[in-house]
């Protein structure tokens, strides 16, 4: 096995920046943030066929030392210009850094870094901004924190205090937000295309039309008012998920306000302060919330950043940013039911016609290759074995071999044809996965998905 400890650092790592912090002014216009992402795609674009080249006359470790050194080079340059441009430009690079399953693992990797905590924008910009949205803001507000509590791609969040007493998260939206979203998905679908073209040949627009669909959703904080308050009744009954409210007087298409909802951050949760019995609860409540979503609720909370969850000392856990949610088909839903059922009882026969019924399939419609699907059914079922339960992030093998498996395999995956709904599940399942490795989770998670899937029962002495 090769070492990849040169590219470790991209699952965790915490850049700075320093150099982007509370930029007054953002670019904002199409011709200044094309010429910005247009810059950049062609360095890494230069980048990664220097590499290949240079690949030709290497073999073995240096090969992939020097490519895994090339990749954090990439990724220094990428989160500094998204970064920077916020907007869809760095939204985009976020939600694609989690694919995978669907993008080559170079591609992965350098975009991964802009899942890290966002430059925030100066209050004078964002209070500029909640005035203009909420004539009534001086009748409604006490106070607002100047310092932002978290800063993301298209807007920032401030804690505050309205006049009858309650405490409370305001999300302001960027200026002129829609406007450099407009500009960026104009931009971004040729440059990231071509980017993703230069190491394999698979159709990047259903990955590019769920994006773009997710995103606009995004830009619209009314629906996601709506959907908070329909996660909020989804989980009426579910004491262990915490879900904020929303203050409807103080929303707009560009401000959401809701009721402040603390919680023990997840770079503390996940420290030596807290037991690992707690932690175990925690990891379970996540598990059982995402499957939920994707079976029973069939509405997914598809933005598994671990910046979108805290912890309470209770065993729950609070659920912040709606704004990414995913409605699930039946047919996507039974898929993914039958794939895991599969998986927990063995049978990996059945995993490319499950998957070809989904719509995953080669070109002409032959499903895949059994030397393609079992590799990486031998591994989850390591997870989901019955005996001792798994903990994740125990063995950081899985990932060393993860990564393999998707280098030595993508040239036979690129004429791969997917559904587009497959997008952001598969990016949930990765992130609750690494999430629980944060976490360092162990749990019965061979009972739990037998809970929500087709089998609904589990034999617990069989692997």
């Amino acid at each position: 096995m090769q070492n990849y400890s040169a590219i470790r650092p991209l699952r965790g790592c915490a850049y700075r920046y320093d150099s982007l912090m509370s930029r007054d002014d953002l670019i904002t216009s199409a011709f200044g943030r094309f010429v910005k992402v247009g810059g950049l795609v062609g360095r890494v674009g230069v980048s990664v066929l220097g590499e290949q080249a240079a690949g030709l006359l290497r073999d073995g470790p240096a090969r992939q030392l020097k490519k895994a050194e090339n990749t954090i080079r990439n990724a220094i340059r990428i989160a500094d210009t998204l970064g920077e441009m916020k907007g869809a430009a760095m939204k985009v690079g976020q939600m694609l850094s989690l694919h995978e399953g669907l993008l080559p693992p170079e591609v992965s990797a350098v975009l991964s870094v802009l899942q890290q905590q966002a430059p925030s924008v100066s209050f004078a910009v964002i209070e500029r901004e909640l005035r203009r949205e909420l004539e009534n803001y001086d009748a409604l507000f006490d106070s607002l924190e100047p310092e932002a509590f978290a800063a993301a791609s298209i807007g920032q969040v401030h804690r505050g205090t309205l006049k009858d007493g309650r405490e409370v998260a305001v999300k302001i939206q960027y200026p002129h937000a829609d406007r450099m979203v407009k500009a960026d998905l104009k931009n971004l679908k040729v440059l990231l295309g071509n980017l993703v073209s230069l190491v394999t040949d698979i159709d990047f627009e259903p990955i590019w039309e769920e994006v773009k669909d997710r995103l606009f959703e995004e830009l619209d904080y009314r629906k996601e008012s709506e959907n908070i308050r329909r996660m909020a009744a989804m989980h009426a009954d579910y004491p262990e998920i915490i879900v904020p409210e929303v203050v409807v007087e103080a929303t707009t298409r560009r401000v959401l306000t809701m009721g402040f909802v603390d919680g023990i951050p997840p770079g503390e949760a996940v420290s030596d302060q807290y037991s690992g019995h707690l932690k175990d609860q925690w990891g379970i409540t996540l598990f059982e919330f995402t499957l939920r979503g994707l079976f029973e609720h069939r509405f997914l909370h598809a933005d598994p950043n671990f910046a979108n969850f805290a912890f309470r000392e209770d065993g729950r856990v609070a659920v912040y940013d709606y704004g990414c949610m995913k409605e699930i088909p039946e047919d996507i839903a039974v898929g993914y039911s039958g794939l895991m059922d599969s998986v927990v009882h063995g049978r990996k026969a059945a995993i490319p016609e499950i998957l070809r019924d989904m719509g995953v399939f080669k070109e002409g419609g032959a499903p895949l290759p059994r030397d393609l699907t079992d590799p990486y059914v031998d591994l989850v079922q390591d997870i989901v074995r019955a005996s001792p339960p798994y903990t994740f992030g125990e063995d950081d093998a899985i990932y060393d071999t993860l990564y393999e498996l998707g280098m030595s395999n993508w040239q036979d995956a690129t004429d791969i044809q997917f559904p587009r709904d497959v997008v952001f599940i598969d990016r949930t399942l990765a992130g609750l996965f690494g999430n629980l490795s944060k976490l360092r989770a162990t749990g019965p998670w061979r009972r739990l998905i037998c809970k929500y899937t087709a089998s609904r029962s589990c034999n617990e002495t069989t692997r």
